[in-house]
């Protein structure tokens, strides 16, 4: 009876021990938890309204590179655990009161990445947002990860240590497609539209200049600018490029006000061509049809008929990962700007005791950013900010013909690569003064 009672003290000290050592254990991991919280995106951006769809666009495509990076098992900024990313909506309804609005909410819901690109109006008021937000809270800091908005005014006049572009900017843009349109020599006439706000208009100062430099035999037969997002009917426009004469458009157009402005020249039967940044963009091919083949232009850092295995299997991911036609929209810019804030987080300094992150650190990393992803080369100039990469400029035609593997939305209308400009020539000078954090 004794040495049963001995083994039974024995047996309940070992549980005891056992419980204890679980509980421990099940603190650290609590513990270990807690210290890995997601690291907050927060994307600002037009999801409703009449940018909608390219707002959901652009959501697709981050939530797959963030997919991507937590696959991976997420990102380890300094020393302890990895912790994955977290991408989180803010609808701005293309509004810059909404999308301060929007930022004030993220920023209260912990956010230090914002995310925005679909207007160059919203992103303007955003990093004067953040450069005052930054000033006032040096341990909250907030940067601007920026996709889209290119008004070259964010990299020049209003260029900000804590704003990063990824897109060629306009003026980068419109030299490659004027690298093609200085070779038609069969071009006399044209006509400028475009947007009446900071980027469309800058696009048309771009364009004048440009063509005068280019094409100073070119008569320019038109030049005006619209209400962004309000015209529902472009018929009369399109009725005055028609009787202009003109021989081409040259639109930075985007959304609804591309493909609207691209379904009315065809209903009055323009004939000209199209030198556009964004017609390879959701619904202008299938709206367009036959009538823009051979004759719709669009710049692009890359496109879907760009040759090469990588290109390819870049292109078959993701339609792997969203196969329906309608989603059909990648935009390989959003890839690298992911990867590229996945690297400097990596190796960016962690703030002591806290989750918060050393934005100054991690605005130190993406300013050396280098990347190779799928065939694709580009690199942050850490001058003003501004990602430097090759560009391509299109044509639109049928899928099937030579240099068209693949179509847009399942249209049956693809891109072929007819300009292929590296990352060198693409790039501009830079009037960025920045001012750093001391």
């Amino acid at each position: 009876m004794f040495k049963f009672r001995v083994w039974l003290l024995k047996l309940s000290l070992t549980a005891l021990a056992l419980t204890a050592f679980c509980s421990a254990t099940a603190q650290a991991q609590t513990s270990a938890s807690a210290t890995a919280a997601p690291i907050k995106i927060a994307l600002i951006e037009g999801l409703s309204g009449p940018f909608a769809a390219p707002g959901e666009a652009v959501f697709r495509n981050l939530v797959w590179a963030v997919e991507r990076v937590n696959a991976r098992g997420g990102v380890k900024p300094g020393v302890g655990p990895a912790r994955p990313l977290l991408l989180q909506r803010y609808d701005s309804k293309g509004q810059n009161e909404e999308a301060l609005s929007a930022l004030r909410s993220a920023i209260d819901d912990g956010a230090q990445l914002v995310m925005q690109g679909n207007s160059s109006a919203n992103a303007a008021a955003l990093l004067d947002a953040i450069n005052k937000h930054n000033e006032r809270e040096p341990l909250k800091r907030v940067l601007l990860l920026n996709y889209s908005a290119v008004d070259p005014i964010l990299t020049n006049e209003k260029c900000s240590f804590w704003h990063f572009r990824f897109d060629a900017h306009a003026d980068m843009r419109m030299a490659a497609l004027m690298d093609v349109l200085k070779d038609d020599r069969a071009l006399q006439r044209v006509y400028l539209i475009g947007q009446d706000y900071s980027f469309g208009q800058a696009v048309l100062r771009e364009a004048r200049r440009q063509l005068s430099v280019q094409r100073p035999d070119l008569a320019i037969v038109g030049d005006e600018l619209h209400t962004m997002g309000r015209v529902k009917d472009f018929l009369p426009y399109a009725g005055k490029i028609k009787a202009s004469g003109a021989q081409a458009v040259i639109t930075g157009n985007w959304g609804n006000d591309l493909t609207l402005l691209v379904k009315a020249a065809k209903e009055v039967g323009f004939e000209g061509k199209f030198y556009t940044f964004y017609g390879n963009a959701l619904g202008a091919p299938s709206a367009l049809g036959e009538a823009g083949v051979g004759r719709v232009l669009a710049v692009a850092e890359w496109l879907p008929n760009v040759a090469g295995a990588p290109s390819e299997a870049f292109y078959q991911a993701f339609k792997a990962r969203y196969p329906k036609p309608a989603d059909d929209y990648v935009h390989l810019r959003m890839q690298l700007m992911v990867e590229a804030l996945a690297q400097a987080l990596e190796h960016s300094a962690k703030v002591p005791g806290s989750e918060l992150l050393d934005i100054v650190s991690v605005a130190t990393q993406l300013e050396k950013s280098r990347l190779h992803f799928y065939g694709q080369t580009g690199a942050m100039r850490a001058s003003d900010h501004q990602f430097q990469q090759p560009l391509v400029v299109g044509m639109m035609e049928r899928v099937g013909m030579p240099g068209v593997k693949f179509d847009v939305e399942g249209s049956g209308y693809g891109f072929r690569v007819i300009r292929s400009i590296s990352a060198e020539r693409a790039a501009q000078p830079t009037s960025c003064n920045m001012q750093r954090p001391g």
